[in-house]
Protein backbone atom coordinates (compact mmCIF):
# COMPACT_ATOMS: atom_id res chain seq x y z
CA UNK A 1 0.00 0.00 0.00
CA UNK A 2 2.34 2.64 -1.08
CA UNK A 3 -0.46 5.43 -0.85
CA UNK A 4 -0.69 4.41 2.59
CA UNK A 5 1.88 5.70 5.89
CA UNK A 6 1.57 3.83 9.18
CA UNK A 7 2.14 6.27 12.29
CA UNK A 8 2.67 4.03 15.68
CA UNK A 9 2.22 6.15 18.75
CA UNK A 10 4.87 4.45 21.56
CA UNK A 11 6.08 7.54 23.53
CA UNK A 12 3.74 7.66 26.42
CA UNK A 13 5.24 7.00 29.80
CA UNK A 14 3.24 4.52 30.57
CA UNK A 15 3.04 5.03 34.79
CA UNK A 16 0.16 3.02 35.58
CA UNK A 17 2.24 -0.03 34.21
CA UNK A 18 5.34 0.96 36.59
CA UNK A 19 7.63 -1.00 37.61
CA UNK A 20 7.51 -2.51 34.31
CA UNK A 21 7.65 0.46 32.57
CA UNK A 22 10.59 2.03 35.06
CA UNK A 23 13.48 1.34 32.78
CA UNK A 24 11.38 0.73 29.55
CA UNK A 25 8.97 1.94 27.23
CA UNK A 26 5.77 0.51 27.95
CA UNK A 27 5.60 -1.00 24.19
CA UNK A 28 8.22 -2.66 24.51
CA UNK A 29 7.47 -4.47 28.06
CA UNK A 30 7.44 -8.18 27.70
CA UNK A 31 4.37 -10.40 26.86
CA UNK A 32 3.34 -14.11 26.33
CA UNK A 33 6.49 -15.62 27.06
CA UNK A 34 8.59 -14.51 24.00
CA UNK A 35 6.92 -11.18 22.97
CA UNK A 36 7.09 -7.59 22.87
CA UNK A 37 3.59 -5.86 23.38
CA UNK A 38 3.99 -3.86 20.07
CA UNK A 39 4.52 -6.90 18.10
CA UNK A 40 0.80 -7.45 18.20
CA UNK A 41 0.56 -4.09 16.45
CA UNK A 42 3.67 -4.30 14.12
CA UNK A 43 2.63 -8.28 13.37
CA UNK A 44 -0.93 -6.23 12.27
CA UNK A 45 0.64 -4.26 10.18
CA UNK A 46 2.42 -7.14 8.36
CA UNK A 47 -0.15 -8.87 8.00
CA UNK A 48 -1.83 -5.86 6.37
CA UNK A 49 0.20 -5.24 3.86
CA UNK A 50 1.14 -1.92 5.27
CA UNK A 51 5.01 -1.53 5.18
CA UNK A 52 5.94 1.93 5.70
CA UNK A 53 5.99 2.35 9.28
CA UNK A 54 7.21 5.39 11.62
CA UNK A 55 7.32 4.94 15.37
CA UNK A 56 7.36 7.53 17.42
CA UNK A 57 9.20 6.70 20.27
CA UNK A 58 10.01 9.00 23.44
CA UNK A 59 10.43 8.27 27.31
CA UNK A 60 13.13 5.17 28.10
CA UNK A 61 13.13 4.11 24.21
CA UNK A 62 16.32 1.99 24.47
CA UNK A 63 14.86 -1.47 24.71
CA UNK A 64 12.26 -0.99 22.52
CA UNK A 65 14.77 0.68 19.53
CA UNK A 66 16.68 -2.46 20.50
CA UNK A 67 13.82 -4.73 20.19
CA UNK A 68 12.79 -2.94 16.55
CA UNK A 69 16.50 -2.99 15.46
CA UNK A 70 16.99 -6.92 15.85
CA UNK A 71 13.12 -8.52 15.23
CA UNK A 72 11.76 -5.78 12.85
CA UNK A 73 14.59 -5.10 9.99
CA UNK A 74 12.68 -7.02 7.86
CA UNK A 75 11.23 -4.92 5.01
CA UNK A 76 13.34 -3.70 1.84
CA UNK A 77 13.91 -0.05 1.33
CA UNK A 78 14.38 -0.43 -2.06
CA UNK A 79 10.71 -1.34 -2.07
CA UNK A 80 10.32 1.58 -0.35
CA UNK A 81 9.39 -0.02 2.78
CA UNK A 82 10.61 0.41 6.20
CA UNK A 83 10.15 0.46 9.96
CA UNK A 84 11.82 4.02 11.47
CA UNK A 85 12.12 4.50 14.97
CA UNK A 86 11.27 8.79 15.39
CA UNK A 87 12.59 9.91 18.54
CA UNK A 88 11.33 13.89 18.81
CA UNK A 89 13.30 15.71 17.07
CA UNK A 90 13.32 19.40 18.84
CA UNK A 91 11.61 21.04 15.79
CA UNK A 92 9.31 23.33 18.31
CA UNK A 93 11.78 25.22 20.32
CA UNK A 94 13.25 22.23 22.19
CA UNK A 95 9.64 20.63 23.50
CA UNK A 96 8.88 17.11 23.89
CA UNK A 97 5.76 15.68 22.46
CA UNK A 98 2.83 17.11 24.62
CA UNK A 99 -0.16 14.55 23.33
CA UNK A 100 -0.60 12.45 21.05
CA UNK A 101 -1.55 14.86 18.19
CA UNK A 102 1.32 16.90 19.20
CA UNK A 103 3.61 14.10 18.24
CA UNK A 104 2.56 13.78 14.81
CA UNK A 105 2.51 17.68 14.38
CA UNK A 106 5.81 17.80 15.79
CA UNK A 107 6.88 15.25 12.72
CA UNK A 108 4.31 16.74 9.68
CA UNK A 109 7.49 17.15 7.90
CA UNK A 110 7.73 13.70 7.37
CA UNK A 111 3.80 13.23 6.69
CA UNK A 112 4.63 16.10 3.64
CA UNK A 113 7.51 14.25 2.56
CA UNK A 114 6.09 10.34 2.56
CA UNK A 115 3.43 11.30 -0.43
CA UNK A 116 1.04 9.45 0.99
CA UNK A 117 -2.96 9.70 0.41
CA UNK A 118 -3.98 8.11 3.77
CA UNK A 119 -2.51 7.61 7.04
CA UNK A 120 -2.73 5.24 9.77
CA UNK A 121 -2.58 6.26 13.37
CA UNK A 122 -2.15 3.17 16.08
CA UNK A 123 -1.07 2.42 19.85
CA UNK A 124 1.64 0.71 20.06
CA UNK A 125 0.30 -0.94 23.89
CA UNK A 126 -2.70 -2.53 23.27
CA UNK A 127 -2.86 -6.94 22.48
CA UNK A 128 -5.04 -7.72 19.84
CA UNK A 129 -4.95 -8.86 16.05
CA UNK A 130 -6.58 -7.09 13.18
CA UNK A 131 -6.27 -6.52 9.49
CA UNK A 132 -6.33 -2.76 8.92
CA UNK A 133 -6.76 -2.97 5.53
CA UNK A 134 -10.06 -4.15 5.19
CA UNK A 135 -10.72 -1.20 7.54
CA UNK A 136 -8.55 0.96 5.03
CA UNK A 137 -11.02 -0.42 2.42
CA UNK A 138 -13.98 0.61 4.00
CA UNK A 139 -12.39 4.31 5.08
CA UNK A 140 -12.15 4.57 1.43
CA UNK A 141 -15.53 3.97 0.06
CA UNK A 142 -17.21 5.68 2.23
CA UNK A 143 -14.98 8.76 1.25
CA UNK A 144 -14.22 9.58 5.24
CA UNK A 145 -12.43 11.94 6.51
CA UNK A 146 -11.48 9.96 9.29
CA UNK A 147 -12.23 6.75 10.55
CA UNK A 148 -11.86 5.29 13.69
CA UNK A 149 -11.90 1.92 15.25
CA UNK A 150 -14.40 0.72 17.85
CA UNK A 151 -15.92 -1.60 20.03
CA UNK A 152 -18.37 -1.75 22.31
CA UNK A 153 -17.65 -2.46 26.05
CA UNK A 154 -19.92 -2.53 29.40
CA UNK A 155 -21.03 0.88 30.04
CA UNK A 156 -19.41 0.62 33.78
CA UNK A 157 -15.60 0.59 31.65
CA UNK A 158 -16.20 3.02 29.09
CA UNK A 159 -14.91 5.98 31.48
CA UNK A 160 -11.55 4.65 30.57
CA UNK A 161 -12.31 5.62 27.00
CA UNK A 162 -13.70 8.04 24.07
CA UNK A 163 -17.34 7.53 23.82
CA UNK A 164 -18.83 8.07 20.34
CA UNK A 165 -22.30 7.93 19.01
CA UNK A 166 -23.51 7.34 15.56
CA UNK A 167 -26.35 7.26 13.20
CA UNK A 168 -27.74 4.07 11.36
CA UNK A 169 -24.66 4.69 8.93
CA UNK A 170 -21.88 4.78 11.21
CA UNK A 171 -21.51 8.10 10.84
CA UNK A 172 -20.08 9.67 14.35
CA UNK A 173 -22.35 12.40 15.66
CA UNK A 174 -20.45 12.82 18.99
CA UNK A 175 -17.72 11.84 20.71
CA UNK A 176 -16.44 12.35 24.75
CA UNK A 177 -13.17 11.61 25.92
CA UNK A 178 -13.15 9.62 29.22
CA UNK A 179 -16.29 10.63 30.27
CA UNK A 180 -17.66 10.59 34.40
CA UNK A 181 -21.49 9.64 33.00
CA UNK A 182 -20.54 7.53 29.03
CA UNK A 183 -23.37 7.95 26.85
CA UNK A 184 -24.81 4.28 26.07
CA UNK A 185 -25.55 2.46 22.99
CA UNK A 186 -29.09 3.34 21.97
CA UNK A 187 -31.40 0.16 23.13
CA UNK A 188 -28.53 -1.28 25.26
CA UNK A 189 -28.51 0.93 28.14
CA UNK A 190 -25.72 -1.08 29.51
CA UNK A 191 -23.55 -0.64 26.85
CA UNK A 192 -21.07 1.81 24.91
CA UNK A 193 -19.43 2.31 21.89
CA UNK A 194 -15.69 3.53 22.62
CA UNK A 195 -12.95 4.27 20.56
CA UNK A 196 -9.65 1.82 20.15
CA UNK A 197 -7.33 4.14 19.27
CA UNK A 198 -6.75 3.06 15.77
CA UNK A 199 -7.55 5.94 12.99
CA UNK A 200 -7.35 6.48 9.55
CA UNK A 201 -7.17 10.08 8.05
CA UNK A 202 -7.21 11.36 4.96
CA UNK A 203 -3.63 13.24 4.57
CA UNK A 204 -4.98 16.40 3.73
CA UNK A 205 -7.84 16.87 6.55
CA UNK A 206 -5.01 14.99 9.38
CA UNK A 207 -2.47 17.90 8.46
CA UNK A 208 -4.97 20.45 8.28
CA UNK A 209 -6.70 19.27 11.82
CA UNK A 210 -3.08 19.03 13.20
CA UNK A 211 -2.11 22.96 11.56
CA UNK A 212 -5.19 24.07 13.85
CA UNK A 213 -4.72 22.63 16.67
CA UNK A 214 -1.27 23.78 17.36
CA UNK A 215 -2.49 27.10 16.98
CA UNK A 216 -4.54 26.87 19.56
CA UNK A 217 -2.94 27.14 23.22
CA UNK A 218 -5.60 26.26 25.55
CA UNK A 219 -5.90 22.68 23.53
CA UNK A 220 -4.49 19.48 25.13
CA UNK A 221 -3.22 18.61 21.82
CA UNK A 222 -4.83 14.92 21.99
CA UNK A 223 -6.69 12.99 19.14
CA UNK A 224 -9.99 12.27 21.53
CA UNK A 225 -10.27 15.31 23.48
CA UNK A 226 -9.01 17.98 20.72
CA UNK A 227 -9.19 16.63 17.31
CA UNK A 228 -12.07 14.02 16.61
CA UNK A 229 -14.54 16.42 18.59
CA UNK A 230 -13.29 19.18 16.35
CA UNK A 231 -13.42 16.99 12.86
CA UNK A 232 -17.07 15.91 13.76
CA UNK A 233 -19.29 18.83 12.75
CA UNK A 234 -17.54 19.97 9.03
CA UNK A 235 -16.16 16.10 7.55
CA UNK A 236 -17.35 12.54 7.17
CA UNK A 237 -16.37 11.10 10.59
CA UNK A 238 -17.12 7.56 10.55
CA UNK A 239 -16.80 4.28 12.86
CA UNK A 240 -15.14 1.23 11.87
CA UNK A 241 -16.99 -1.28 14.09
CA UNK A 242 -14.04 -3.83 15.47
CA UNK A 243 -15.92 -7.38 16.11
CA UNK A 244 -18.72 -6.91 13.80
CA UNK A 245 -20.48 -10.04 11.93
CA UNK A 246 -18.43 -10.25 8.53
CA UNK A 247 -15.41 -8.38 9.40
CA UNK A 248 -12.20 -9.97 8.88
CA UNK A 249 -11.47 -9.84 12.83
CA UNK A 250 -9.31 -12.80 13.78
CA UNK A 251 -9.82 -13.06 17.58
CA UNK A 252 -12.19 -10.45 18.14
CA UNK A 253 -10.09 -9.64 21.05
CA UNK A 254 -8.36 -6.35 22.09
CA UNK A 255 -6.88 -5.31 25.31
CA UNK A 256 -5.68 -2.38 26.79
CA UNK A 257 -2.77 -3.46 29.06
CA UNK A 258 -2.62 -0.22 31.03
CA UNK A 259 -2.09 -1.35 34.47
CA UNK A 260 -0.41 -4.36 36.13
CA UNK A 261 -3.92 -6.28 37.22
CA UNK A 262 -4.66 -5.76 32.95
CA UNK A 263 -1.76 -6.49 31.96
CA UNK A 264 -2.22 -9.50 34.02
CA UNK A 265 -5.53 -10.59 33.17
CA UNK A 266 -4.60 -10.69 29.87
CA UNK A 267 -1.23 -12.78 30.05
CA UNK A 268 -3.64 -15.05 31.80
CA UNK A 269 -6.43 -15.06 29.29
CA UNK A 270 -3.50 -16.96 26.86
CA UNK A 271 -4.14 -20.06 29.51
CA UNK A 272 -7.73 -20.81 28.89
CA UNK A 273 -8.27 -23.86 27.64
CA UNK A 274 -9.91 -22.64 24.54
CA UNK A 275 -7.76 -18.82 24.84
CA UNK A 276 -9.85 -15.53 23.47
CA UNK A 277 -6.34 -14.56 21.88
CA UNK A 278 -4.82 -17.72 19.83
CA UNK A 279 -1.27 -17.37 19.40
CA UNK A 280 -1.43 -20.32 17.25
CA UNK A 281 -2.88 -19.19 14.12
CA UNK A 282 -0.53 -20.04 10.80
CA UNK A 283 -1.87 -17.73 8.70
CA UNK A 284 -1.11 -14.71 11.39
CA UNK A 285 1.32 -15.09 13.19
CA UNK A 286 2.71 -13.07 15.76
CA UNK A 287 6.62 -12.17 15.03
CA UNK A 288 9.14 -11.02 17.55
CA UNK A 289 12.84 -11.54 18.18
CA UNK A 290 13.92 -14.42 20.27
CA UNK A 291 17.41 -15.27 21.27
CA UNK A 292 18.65 -18.35 20.15
CA UNK A 293 18.31 -20.44 22.96
CA UNK A 294 17.88 -24.70 23.35
CA UNK A 295 14.86 -26.16 23.75
CA UNK A 296 13.08 -26.03 27.11
CA UNK A 297 13.05 -29.23 29.24
CA UNK A 298 12.84 -30.91 32.76
CA UNK A 299 15.00 -32.78 34.85
CA UNK A 300 14.86 -34.99 37.69
CA UNK A 301 17.12 -33.24 40.92
CA UNK A 302 19.50 -34.72 43.05
CA UNK A 303 16.80 -35.68 45.37
CA UNK A 304 14.76 -37.27 42.86
CA UNK A 305 11.78 -34.47 42.45
CA UNK A 306 10.40 -34.27 38.69
CA UNK A 307 10.32 -30.95 37.06
CA UNK A 308 6.64 -30.74 36.42
CA UNK A 309 4.33 -27.99 33.98
CA UNK A 310 1.04 -27.92 34.39
CA UNK A 311 -1.12 -25.47 32.09
CA UNK A 312 1.65 -23.06 31.25
CA UNK A 313 3.41 -21.43 28.35
CA UNK A 314 7.39 -22.30 28.89
CA UNK A 315 9.72 -20.15 26.31
CA UNK A 316 13.05 -21.43 24.63
CA UNK A 317 16.42 -22.40 27.29
CA UNK A 318 13.99 -22.86 30.51
CA UNK A 319 15.17 -25.72 32.38
CA UNK A 320 12.86 -26.87 35.25
CA UNK A 321 15.11 -29.11 37.63
CA UNK A 322 12.68 -30.85 40.21
CA UNK A 323 9.91 -27.75 40.38
CA UNK A 324 6.76 -27.27 39.77
CA UNK A 325 4.98 -24.78 37.24
CA UNK A 326 1.54 -24.54 37.09
CA UNK A 327 -1.14 -22.17 35.30
CA UNK A 328 2.10 -19.68 34.63
CA UNK A 329 3.98 -17.90 31.92
CA UNK A 330 7.94 -19.00 31.79
CA UNK A 331 10.06 -16.72 29.46
CA UNK A 332 13.31 -17.53 27.97
CA UNK A 333 16.29 -18.71 29.88
CA UNK A 334 14.69 -18.93 33.18
CA UNK A 335 15.64 -21.75 35.42
CA UNK A 336 13.37 -23.19 38.06
CA UNK A 337 15.28 -24.80 41.09
CA UNK A 338 14.80 -27.76 43.25
CA UNK A 339 11.40 -27.68 45.16
CA UNK A 340 10.67 -24.35 44.14
CA UNK A 341 6.46 -24.33 43.08
CA UNK A 342 5.73 -21.37 41.09
CA UNK A 343 2.08 -21.10 41.06
CA UNK A 344 -0.63 -18.32 38.99
CA UNK A 345 2.59 -16.53 37.95
CA UNK A 346 4.60 -14.19 34.90
CA UNK A 347 8.53 -14.64 34.73
CA UNK A 348 10.33 -12.81 32.68
CA UNK A 349 13.82 -13.19 30.87
CA UNK A 350 16.40 -14.95 33.20
CA UNK A 351 15.15 -15.46 36.21
CA UNK A 352 16.39 -17.78 38.61
CA UNK A 353 13.86 -19.45 41.06
CA UNK A 354 16.17 -20.69 43.95
CA UNK A 355 15.67 -24.13 45.99
CA UNK A 356 11.87 -24.52 47.88
CA UNK A 357 10.88 -20.88 46.76
CA UNK A 358 7.05 -20.44 46.31
CA UNK A 359 5.77 -18.11 44.22
CA UNK A 360 2.15 -17.12 43.42
CA UNK A 361 0.83 -14.43 41.92
CA UNK A 362 3.48 -12.37 41.25
CA UNK A 363 5.38 -11.03 37.85
CA UNK A 364 9.24 -11.24 37.96
CA UNK A 365 11.10 -9.07 35.60
CA UNK A 366 14.40 -9.69 34.15
CA UNK A 367 17.51 -10.99 35.80
CA UNK A 368 16.12 -11.89 39.04
CA UNK A 369 17.90 -14.44 41.25
CA UNK A 370 15.39 -15.35 43.89
CA UNK A 371 16.92 -17.34 47.34
CA UNK A 372 16.36 -20.82 48.33
CA UNK A 373 13.51 -20.62 50.63
CA UNK A 374 12.03 -17.26 49.49
CA UNK A 375 8.48 -16.72 49.46
CA UNK A 376 6.46 -14.47 47.22
CA UNK A 377 2.75 -13.94 46.90
CA UNK A 378 1.65 -15.71 50.02
CA UNK A 379 1.73 -13.17 52.70
CA UNK A 380 0.69 -9.84 51.67
CA UNK A 381 2.18 -8.07 54.68
CA UNK A 382 5.60 -8.96 54.55
CA UNK A 383 5.06 -8.56 50.14
CA UNK A 384 3.94 -5.39 50.93
CA UNK A 385 7.44 -4.32 52.96
CA UNK A 386 9.33 -4.73 49.54
CA UNK A 387 7.26 -4.73 46.57
CA UNK A 388 4.37 -3.21 44.85
CA UNK A 389 1.45 -5.07 44.91
CA UNK A 390 -1.18 -4.07 42.48
CA UNK A 391 -5.39 -3.70 43.49
CA UNK A 392 -6.02 -6.71 42.69
CA UNK A 393 -2.83 -8.60 44.93
CA UNK A 394 -0.55 -9.00 41.87
CA UNK A 395 3.46 -8.83 43.43
CA UNK A 396 6.08 -7.43 40.71
CA UNK A 397 9.25 -7.80 41.68
CA UNK A 398 11.11 -5.26 39.31
CA UNK A 399 14.37 -5.65 36.87
CA UNK A 400 17.61 -6.63 38.61
CA UNK A 401 16.26 -6.53 42.04
CA UNK A 402 18.79 -7.60 44.54
CA UNK A 403 17.45 -9.71 48.07
CA UNK A 404 19.09 -8.78 50.97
Amino acid sequence: MQDTLTVVLAGGVGSRLSPLTDDRAKPAVPFGGKYRIIDFTLTNCLHSGLRRILILTQYKSHSLQKHLRDGWSIFNPELNEYITAVPPQMRKGGKWYEGTADALFHNIWLLNRSEAKYVVVLSGDHIYRMDYAAMLEEHIAKKAGLTVACMDVPRAEACSFGVMATDESNRIVSFIEKPLDPPSIPNQPDRSLVSMGIYIFDMDVLQQALQKDSDIESSSHDFGKDIIPDLIPNHNVYAYRFGEKGRVNRDCYWRDVGTIDSFYAANMDLLEPIPPMDLYQQDWAIRTYEPQYPPARTVSSATGNEGIFINSIIAGGVINSGGSVQHSIISCNVRINDGATVLDSILFDDVNVGPNCQLRNCIIDKHVNIPANTTIGLDKAQDAKRFYISEQGIVVVPESYQFK
